[in-house]
Protein backbone atom coordinates (compact mmCIF):
# COMPACT_ATOMS: atom_id res chain seq x y z
CA UNK A 1 0.00 0.00 0.00
CA UNK A 2 1.00 3.08 -0.88
CA UNK A 3 2.12 5.68 1.76
CA UNK A 4 -0.07 9.08 2.26
CA UNK A 5 1.04 12.36 0.96
CA UNK A 6 3.17 14.14 3.25
CA UNK A 7 2.23 17.93 2.04
CA UNK A 8 -1.23 18.17 2.91
CA UNK A 9 -5.04 16.61 0.85
CA UNK A 10 -3.38 17.53 -2.81
CA UNK A 11 -0.38 16.20 -3.82
CA UNK A 12 2.49 18.14 -5.38
CA UNK A 13 3.58 17.51 -8.85
CA UNK A 14 6.65 16.32 -8.36
CA UNK A 15 5.16 13.90 -5.09
CA UNK A 16 5.02 10.13 -6.07
CA UNK A 17 3.63 7.65 -3.16
CA UNK A 18 6.83 6.00 -1.40
CA UNK A 19 5.74 2.75 -0.67
CA UNK A 20 7.33 0.60 2.51
CA UNK A 21 8.73 -1.76 0.41
CA UNK A 22 10.92 1.41 -1.69
CA UNK A 23 12.17 2.96 1.48
CA UNK A 24 13.20 -0.60 2.64
CA UNK A 25 14.99 -0.90 -0.86
CA UNK A 26 16.83 1.53 -0.46
CA UNK A 27 18.81 1.18 2.47
CA UNK A 28 18.98 -2.68 1.50
CA UNK A 29 20.83 -1.73 -1.75
CA UNK A 30 23.21 0.43 0.33
CA UNK A 31 24.25 -2.49 2.07
CA UNK A 32 24.34 -4.46 -1.22
CA UNK A 33 21.63 -6.68 0.05
CA UNK A 34 19.96 -7.92 -2.78
CA UNK A 35 15.60 -7.45 -1.66
CA UNK A 36 14.34 -10.06 -3.40
CA UNK A 37 16.15 -12.81 -1.04
CA UNK A 38 14.90 -11.06 1.90
CA UNK A 39 11.30 -12.17 3.77
CA UNK A 40 8.19 -9.91 4.48
CA UNK A 41 8.91 -10.42 7.97
CA UNK A 42 12.80 -9.26 7.54
CA UNK A 43 11.12 -6.57 5.64
CA UNK A 44 9.14 -5.36 8.79
CA UNK A 45 12.12 -5.77 10.98
CA UNK A 46 14.56 -3.45 9.21
CA UNK A 47 11.78 -0.60 8.51
CA UNK A 48 10.87 -0.65 12.56
CA UNK A 49 15.04 -0.39 13.18
CA UNK A 50 15.47 2.56 10.33
CA UNK A 51 12.38 4.15 11.96
CA UNK A 52 13.87 4.04 15.48
CA UNK A 53 17.23 6.19 14.22
CA UNK A 54 15.51 8.67 13.25
CA UNK A 55 12.17 9.14 15.50
CA UNK A 56 12.85 11.29 18.83
CA UNK A 57 13.06 8.94 21.90
CA UNK A 58 9.37 9.92 23.43
CA UNK A 59 7.92 8.51 20.33
CA UNK A 60 9.60 5.16 20.61
CA UNK A 61 8.25 5.00 23.60
CA UNK A 62 4.80 6.95 22.84
CA UNK A 63 3.40 3.82 23.53
CA UNK A 64 4.39 2.66 27.14
CA UNK A 65 1.34 1.29 29.50
CA UNK A 66 0.55 -0.32 32.48
CA UNK A 67 1.37 -0.49 35.93
CA UNK A 68 5.31 1.31 37.09
CA UNK A 69 6.25 -0.35 40.19
CA UNK A 70 8.71 1.81 41.78
CA UNK A 71 10.34 1.19 45.56
CA UNK A 72 12.06 4.18 47.13
CA UNK A 73 13.56 6.11 50.13
CA UNK A 74 11.31 8.05 52.28
CA UNK A 75 13.45 11.18 51.81
CA UNK A 76 12.23 10.89 48.31
CA UNK A 77 8.84 10.93 48.60
CA UNK A 78 7.71 13.99 47.83
CA UNK A 79 10.20 14.63 44.82
CA UNK A 80 8.68 10.83 43.40
CA UNK A 81 5.48 12.61 44.02
CA UNK A 82 5.85 15.68 41.93
CA UNK A 83 7.91 13.11 39.30
CA UNK A 84 5.19 10.45 39.03
CA UNK A 85 2.49 13.89 38.08
CA UNK A 86 5.02 14.81 35.28
CA UNK A 87 5.77 11.74 34.36
CA UNK A 88 1.66 10.28 34.04
CA UNK A 89 0.66 13.88 32.30
CA UNK A 90 3.09 12.88 29.41
CA UNK A 91 2.70 8.81 29.21
CA UNK A 92 -1.23 9.13 30.18
CA UNK A 93 -1.18 5.13 29.47
CA UNK A 94 0.68 4.34 32.68
CA UNK A 95 -0.14 4.09 36.49
CA UNK A 96 3.56 4.80 38.54
CA UNK A 97 2.98 2.69 41.79
CA UNK A 98 5.15 4.24 44.59
CA UNK A 99 5.85 2.39 48.02
CA UNK A 100 8.01 4.46 50.20
CA UNK A 101 9.89 2.89 52.85
CA UNK A 102 13.60 2.72 54.64
CA UNK A 103 15.89 1.88 51.80
CA UNK A 104 17.12 -1.55 53.03
CA UNK A 105 13.37 -2.27 53.82
CA UNK A 106 12.86 -1.87 50.24
CA UNK A 107 15.59 -4.27 49.45
CA UNK A 108 14.53 -6.60 51.54
CA UNK A 109 11.06 -6.55 49.72
CA UNK A 110 12.63 -8.29 46.12
CA UNK A 111 15.02 -10.31 48.53
CA UNK A 112 13.10 -12.19 50.96
CA UNK A 113 9.79 -11.01 50.28
CA UNK A 114 10.00 -11.73 46.66
CA UNK A 115 7.54 -8.62 45.69
CA UNK A 116 7.18 -7.61 41.87
CA UNK A 117 9.13 -4.29 41.52
CA UNK A 118 10.34 -2.41 38.55
CA UNK A 119 12.79 0.27 39.83
CA UNK A 120 14.11 0.51 43.24
CA UNK A 121 15.71 3.67 44.26
CA UNK A 122 17.90 3.98 47.55
CA UNK A 123 19.54 6.28 50.17
CA UNK A 124 22.65 4.68 50.45
CA UNK A 125 23.77 3.25 47.28
CA UNK A 126 25.69 0.70 49.05
CA UNK A 127 22.59 -1.50 49.76
CA UNK A 128 21.87 -1.52 45.78
CA UNK A 129 25.15 -3.49 45.70
CA UNK A 130 25.12 -5.18 48.92
CA UNK A 131 21.27 -6.55 48.52
CA UNK A 132 20.67 -6.91 44.85
CA UNK A 133 23.37 -7.54 42.56
CA UNK A 134 24.21 -8.93 40.85
CA UNK A 135 21.27 -11.51 41.17
CA UNK A 136 18.63 -8.42 40.81
CA UNK A 137 20.30 -6.42 39.33
CA UNK A 138 23.14 -5.55 36.90
CA UNK A 139 23.69 -2.28 37.82
CA UNK A 140 23.94 0.92 39.90
CA UNK A 141 23.49 4.52 39.02
CA UNK A 142 24.19 7.14 42.05
CA UNK A 143 22.27 10.44 41.07
CA UNK A 144 22.01 12.50 44.07
CA UNK A 145 23.49 13.39 47.37
CA UNK A 146 22.16 14.85 50.72
CA UNK A 147 23.63 15.79 54.30
CA UNK A 148 22.18 15.27 57.81
CA UNK A 149 20.49 18.12 59.75
CA UNK A 150 18.60 18.00 63.18
CA UNK A 151 15.03 19.06 63.00
CA UNK A 152 12.64 21.30 65.08
CA UNK A 153 9.75 23.53 65.43
CA UNK A 154 8.79 26.54 67.21
CA UNK A 155 6.89 24.22 69.74
CA UNK A 156 10.36 21.83 70.73
CA UNK A 157 11.90 22.27 73.89
CA UNK A 158 14.33 24.79 74.11
CA UNK A 159 13.83 25.88 70.56
CA UNK A 160 14.45 29.20 71.72
CA UNK A 161 17.89 28.56 72.36
CA UNK A 162 19.42 25.46 70.37
CA UNK A 163 22.27 26.44 68.24
CA UNK A 164 25.01 25.20 66.50
CA UNK A 165 27.27 24.99 68.95
CA UNK A 166 25.84 23.85 71.67
CA UNK A 167 22.84 21.12 69.78
CA UNK A 168 23.99 18.43 71.38
CA UNK A 169 23.57 19.91 75.08
CA UNK A 170 20.33 20.24 74.20
CA UNK A 171 20.08 16.14 73.26
CA UNK A 172 21.41 15.27 76.89
CA UNK A 173 18.81 16.99 78.68
CA UNK A 174 16.49 14.62 80.63
CA UNK A 175 13.44 16.61 79.65
CA UNK A 176 13.98 16.84 75.95
CA UNK A 177 12.29 13.98 73.62
CA UNK A 178 14.42 13.07 69.98
CA UNK A 179 14.62 10.31 67.98
CA UNK A 180 16.22 9.23 64.96
CA UNK A 181 14.89 6.23 62.43
CA UNK A 182 15.76 2.90 62.99
CA UNK A 183 18.93 1.73 61.40
CA UNK A 184 18.72 -1.82 60.93
CA UNK A 185 15.88 -0.73 58.24
CA UNK A 186 16.78 2.75 57.49
CA UNK A 187 20.21 4.64 55.84
CA UNK A 188 19.47 7.58 57.80
CA UNK A 189 19.22 5.97 60.88
CA UNK A 190 22.57 4.71 61.01
CA UNK A 191 24.17 7.93 59.67
CA UNK A 192 22.43 9.78 62.80
CA UNK A 193 24.41 7.57 65.08
CA UNK A 194 27.55 8.22 62.48
CA UNK A 195 26.73 12.29 62.82
CA UNK A 196 26.78 11.67 66.45
CA UNK A 197 30.04 9.59 66.51
CA UNK A 198 31.82 11.93 64.74
CA UNK A 199 30.46 15.24 66.80
CA UNK A 200 32.44 13.51 69.47
CA UNK A 201 35.63 13.84 68.01
CA UNK A 202 34.92 17.13 66.16
CA UNK A 203 33.93 18.44 69.44
CA UNK A 204 36.60 16.84 71.15
CA UNK A 205 34.00 15.97 73.96
CA UNK A 206 34.83 12.36 75.03
CA UNK A 207 31.10 10.75 75.75
CA UNK A 208 29.25 12.46 73.84
CA UNK A 209 27.64 9.65 71.79
CA UNK A 210 26.80 7.63 74.74
CA UNK A 211 25.35 10.61 76.58
CA UNK A 212 22.85 11.40 73.62
CA UNK A 213 21.96 7.74 73.10
CA UNK A 214 21.36 7.25 76.96
CA UNK A 215 18.61 9.88 76.74
CA UNK A 216 16.93 8.29 73.76
CA UNK A 217 14.72 5.66 74.03
CA UNK A 218 13.57 2.72 72.04
CA UNK A 219 9.91 4.17 71.17
CA UNK A 220 11.72 6.94 70.21
CA UNK A 221 13.56 5.23 66.76
CA UNK A 222 10.62 4.72 64.10
CA UNK A 223 10.73 2.77 60.97
CA UNK A 224 11.87 5.69 58.73
CA UNK A 225 13.05 8.98 58.81
CA UNK A 226 10.11 10.55 57.34
CA UNK A 227 8.13 9.27 60.13
CA UNK A 228 9.32 11.47 62.73
CA UNK A 229 7.70 14.40 61.33
CA UNK A 230 4.47 14.15 62.20
CA UNK A 231 5.62 13.55 65.40
CA UNK A 232 7.55 16.88 65.62
CA UNK A 233 4.84 18.89 63.82
CA UNK A 234 1.92 17.72 66.77
CA UNK A 235 4.78 18.55 69.38
CA UNK A 236 5.19 14.61 70.31
CA UNK A 237 8.85 15.02 69.58
CA UNK A 238 10.99 18.05 70.22
CA UNK A 239 13.68 16.77 67.75
CA UNK A 240 14.79 14.62 65.15
CA UNK A 241 17.32 13.57 63.10
CA UNK A 242 16.21 14.42 58.86
CA UNK A 243 17.70 15.12 55.42
CA UNK A 244 18.36 18.55 54.67
CA UNK A 245 15.97 17.76 51.50
CA UNK A 246 12.98 16.31 53.74
CA UNK A 247 13.48 19.46 55.85
CA UNK A 248 13.12 22.22 53.57
CA UNK A 249 10.33 20.00 51.37
CA UNK A 250 8.27 19.95 54.98
CA UNK A 251 9.29 23.86 56.07
CA UNK A 252 10.87 22.43 59.49
CA UNK A 253 12.93 24.20 61.55
CA UNK A 254 16.55 22.62 61.42
CA UNK A 255 19.97 22.94 62.80
CA UNK A 256 22.87 22.44 60.37
CA UNK A 257 26.03 20.62 61.63
CA UNK A 258 29.41 21.16 60.35
CA UNK A 259 30.54 19.83 57.25
CA UNK A 260 33.11 17.41 58.78
CA UNK A 261 30.53 15.44 60.33
CA UNK A 262 27.19 16.29 57.91
CA UNK A 263 28.04 13.08 55.49
CA UNK A 264 27.38 15.61 52.86
CA UNK A 265 30.76 16.13 51.36
CA UNK A 266 32.99 13.76 49.73
CA UNK A 267 35.94 15.68 50.48
CA UNK A 268 35.78 15.04 54.46
CA UNK A 269 35.22 11.23 53.54
CA UNK A 270 38.85 10.46 55.60
CA UNK A 271 37.23 12.06 59.02
CA UNK A 272 33.21 10.40 57.43
CA UNK A 273 35.26 6.92 57.61
CA UNK A 274 35.90 7.54 61.23
CA UNK A 275 32.09 6.76 62.20
CA UNK A 276 31.08 2.74 62.25
CA UNK A 277 27.66 1.46 62.91
CA UNK A 278 26.77 -2.53 63.70
CA UNK A 279 23.39 -3.42 61.89
CA UNK A 280 21.77 -6.46 60.82
CA UNK A 281 22.82 -8.22 57.53
CA UNK A 282 21.56 -10.20 55.11
CA UNK A 283 19.75 -12.85 57.11
CA UNK A 284 18.82 -13.28 60.71
CA UNK A 285 20.94 -13.39 63.29
CA UNK A 286 23.79 -11.68 60.92
CA UNK A 287 25.36 -8.62 61.03
CA UNK A 288 27.43 -6.04 59.33
CA UNK A 289 29.39 -3.11 59.82
CA UNK A 290 28.65 0.37 57.62
CA UNK A 291 30.98 2.94 57.65
CA UNK A 292 31.26 6.62 57.62
CA UNK A 293 31.21 8.28 53.71
CA UNK A 294 29.12 11.09 52.19
CA UNK A 295 25.92 10.59 51.60
CA UNK A 296 24.96 9.01 48.31
CA UNK A 297 21.48 7.77 46.49
CA UNK A 298 21.64 5.26 44.53
CA UNK A 299 19.15 3.85 41.89
CA UNK A 300 18.72 0.81 39.45
CA UNK A 301 16.08 -1.49 37.17
CA UNK A 302 15.34 -4.68 38.29
CA UNK A 303 16.02 -7.41 36.06
CA UNK A 304 13.19 -9.23 36.01
CA UNK A 305 10.91 -5.68 36.22
CA UNK A 306 7.71 -6.70 34.92
CA UNK A 307 7.40 -3.42 33.01
CA UNK A 308 10.90 -2.56 31.30
CA UNK A 309 9.80 -0.44 28.78
CA UNK A 310 8.04 2.36 31.39
CA UNK A 311 10.73 1.68 33.78
CA UNK A 312 13.23 2.74 30.86
CA UNK A 313 11.63 5.52 29.99
CA UNK A 314 11.14 6.91 33.57
CA UNK A 315 14.79 6.09 34.74
CA UNK A 316 15.93 8.53 31.48
CA UNK A 317 12.90 11.17 32.61
CA UNK A 318 14.56 10.74 36.13
CA UNK A 319 18.35 11.06 35.32
CA UNK A 320 17.46 13.91 32.54
CA UNK A 321 18.98 17.36 34.28
CA UNK A 322 15.76 18.94 32.86
CA UNK A 323 13.65 16.41 34.30
CA UNK A 324 14.12 14.37 37.55
CA UNK A 325 17.34 15.96 38.32
CA UNK A 326 15.51 19.22 38.13
CA UNK A 327 12.99 18.59 40.57
CA UNK A 328 15.88 17.16 43.16
CA UNK A 329 17.33 20.41 43.35
CA UNK A 330 14.70 22.34 43.57
CA UNK A 331 13.87 20.94 46.33
CA UNK A 332 16.84 20.93 48.63
CA UNK A 333 18.23 17.98 47.56
CA UNK A 334 21.88 18.23 45.69
CA UNK A 335 21.71 15.82 42.04
CA UNK A 336 24.75 14.78 40.33
CA UNK A 337 24.88 16.36 37.21
CA UNK A 338 25.74 14.00 35.30
CA UNK A 339 24.88 10.78 37.41
CA UNK A 340 27.75 8.50 37.97
CA UNK A 341 28.54 4.63 37.71
CA UNK A 342 31.35 2.79 39.36
CA UNK A 343 33.30 2.01 35.94
CA UNK A 344 32.91 1.54 32.04
CA UNK A 345 31.74 -1.72 32.27
CA UNK A 346 29.11 -1.26 33.88
CA UNK A 347 28.02 1.61 31.93
CA UNK A 348 28.20 -0.77 29.03
CA UNK A 349 25.67 -2.66 30.99
CA UNK A 350 23.23 0.24 30.73
CA UNK A 351 20.70 -0.05 28.49
CA UNK A 352 21.51 2.39 25.56
CA UNK A 353 18.89 5.07 26.07
CA UNK A 354 20.75 5.72 29.48
CA UNK A 355 24.24 5.19 28.53
CA UNK A 356 24.28 8.45 27.48
CA UNK A 357 23.06 10.68 30.36
CA UNK A 358 25.90 8.89 32.60
CA UNK A 359 29.59 9.01 33.08
CA UNK A 360 31.99 6.39 34.50
CA UNK A 361 34.34 7.55 37.30
CA UNK A 362 37.26 4.87 36.04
Amino acid sequence: MAMPPVFGKKKSAFYKPISFQTILAFFIEKKGIRMEKMSVWKWGVCFILVIGLFLPFNQVFASISGKLIIFHAGSLTVPFERMEKEFEAKYPEVDILREPAGSTRCARKIVDLKKPCDIIASADYTIINRFLISKYADWNIRFASNQLVLCYTDKSRYAGQITEKNWYKILFTKDVVWGHSDPNIDPCGYRALMVLQLAEKYYKKPGLYQRCIDNCPKENIRGKSVELISLLQTGNMDYAFEYLSVAVQHKLKFIRFPNEINLGYPEYNNFYKQAKVKISGKKPGEFTQVQGKSITYGITLLKDAPNREAAISFLKYLLDPNGGLKILDEMGQPPFIPPVVADEKIKEKLPLHLQGLVKALR
